[in-house]
């Protein structure tokens, strides 16, 4: 799917903003002509570089890097984590390297939770305790007591996604909803996993895909 998406940026200048321990970034590095990871947490950062050199721990608001520095950027799950999302958004739309006579424009392919989805899959805080788990419906709540209930994570809706981006410059190339891979299911039920997420999936070619997990956006600089 991101291969896809970058349309041959993937060979180019690239960053995996959120990088996690890297996995994503291992796979991305061996095509690229640079790859980068960016991770604000510590002990992330340290495994990623186990798996590629090049990490830089910052904030996503804060890229220190060059505009126009990537033909490609990941985020994979990362923005509805940090502190301010349309600074992060900015940044990362800054850095993109922007279209001229001799190049397109560079790509973010972005991934966020989807606000249609019946799980928070992030947990909840409920009488100042956090509860782990996959907890339902709480997406579904008004917005105000949703924040309330999960203030460490944000949900998105197509029309939050549009707010997010008005005013930049760039386009949307394409915009979906998919469901997840659910390897843990899978994992303790084999056969019962397999069934489901192949089932789910083909949800994702009907208008079913409004509950699906996450939103995947691609995004060009214009």
């Amino acid at each position: 799917m991101i291969q896809e998406a970058a349309a041959g940026r993937e060979r180019g200048r690239v960053l995996d903003n959120g990088c996690g321990v890297g996995l994503y970034l291992e796979r991305l590095a061996p095509a690229a002509k640079r790859a980068v990871g960016l991770e604000l947490d510590r002990d992330r950062a340290i495994e990623a570089a186990r798996r590629h050199p090049a990490i830089v721990r910052a904030a996503s608001e804060r890229l220190p890097f060059s505009k126009d520095a990537f033909d490609l950027i990941l985020s994979h799950e990362v923005v509805e984590h940090v502190a301010d999302d349309a600074a992060a958004i900015a940044e990362i739309v800054r850095v993109l390297r922007r279209p001229s006579s001799s190049a397109v424009g560079g790509r973010l392919v972005l991934f966020v939770p989807n606000r249609g989805y019946p799980f928070e899959t992030h947990g909840i805080f409920l009488r100042g305790r956090y509860r782990f788990g996959n907890i339902p419906f709480v997406n579904y709540l008004p917005a105000a007591l949703r924040n309330r209930l999960a203030p460490h994570v944000r949900a998105y809706s197509v029309r939050k996604l549009r707010r997010l981006f008005a005013g930049l410059p760039l386009r949307v190339v394409s915009r979906t909803i998919i469901y997840g891979a659910y390897d843990n299911l899978i994992a303790r039920w084999p056969r019962f996993g397999s069934w489901l997420r192949s089932i789910l999936q083909r949800c994702e070619r009907t208008p079913l895909r409004i509950f699906g997990l996450s939103h995947v956006w691609v995004i060009e600089r214009t």
